[in-house]
């Protein structure tokens, strides 16, 4: 078991990069993928220009590709920014302005999954009082994936990469989903489980998967050390993957890694194999 039964779908926000965004479907389809997912395309903005969505949403249609997952407006990511629905003020505010526009620009597209990054503790706020405000935006992010058929993801990050970020393991990430799902009464929230970043937090990952598969909605890798493509650092991927599948796991499986030094056209040769 491992790579071969699993459904893989490529993270457009950090792979084919170095193509202009609506060209970027297309190149994923060549490449031989039916699916791909997005962060937050749009850093600058939570509400875009209705023809800069619309023609996304076109490069998508015509490349033949399906949407599986679509991040909720978090900041600038890469970067320094870890999510924005737990930060007091303008941040927290341009969230909320996300997530109609969010929902409905994946729900368009029959994407079945959106992801909620928590956001960074914020220097002299309570982190009780951003605690709240997260639960009461995530509640709110809930609704509108249910509204349109989807899964809210709440995904660890790790600690040496994102150390203001709260969430850095998987029962922490799982604690929160626990609390969405109890506050909005949908169940809709699910794990989003990063093999990259469990990884980077030391964490058991073939017991993060025995114990929390159940609750996960979609899977994401990259190898460590330097979130390169499968054989490029030392994760043993293939059996890991092997594992969720075993757990039950049959969901779409992220590519959420760096190509490296070429194009990201010849990141995929660990398929082949």
């Amino acid at each position: 078991m491992g790579f071969a039964e699993q459904r893989f779908n490529v993270n457009l926000s950090i792979l084919f990069t170095e193509l202009p965004l609506l060209e970027r479907p297309a190149a994923a389809a060549a490449a031989g993928f039916t699916a791909v997912e997005l962060w937050w395309p749009w850093i600058d903005t939570p509400t875009p220009e209705q023809s800069e969505l619309d023609a996304l949403k076109r490069a998508v249609e015509d490349a033949g590709v399906q949407l599986t997952g679509l991040n909720f407006y978090a900041g600038e990511l890469p970067g320094p920014d870890r999510g924005a629905l737990s930060i007091p003020g303008e941040e927290s505010e341009r969230f909320r302005a996300n997530i109609d526009v969010a929902a409905d620009f994946a729900g368009s597209l029959g994407a079945t999954a959106l992801n909620a990054l928590y956001g960074n503790r914020v220097d002299g706020v309570d982190p009780a009082e951003q605690d709240a405000l997260a639960l009461e935006n995530l509640v709110l992010a809930a609704r509108a994936a249910d509204r349109i058929g989807a899964v809210l993801l709440i995904e660890a990050l790790n600690r040496p990469e994102s150390p203001r970020y709260p969430l850095v393991s998987a029962p922490a990430a799982v604690g929160i989903v626990d609390k969405v799902n109890a506050a909005s009464g949908l169940g809709n929230a699910r794990f989003l489980m990063d093999l990259y970043h469990l990884s980077m937090n030391g964490e058991d990952l073939p017991a993060v998967i025995e114990e929390f598969t159940p609750k996960t909605g979609h899977v994401q890798i990259a190898d460590n050390p330097g979130r390169g493509a499968p054989g490029t650092g030392t994760l043993p991927l293939e059996e890991l993957l092997g594992l969720l599948t075993k757990a039950g796991y049959d969901g779409w499986v992220g590519l959420e890694y760096k190509p490296g030094d070429r194009p990201s056209s010849e990141a995929f040769d660990w398929l082949a194999r």
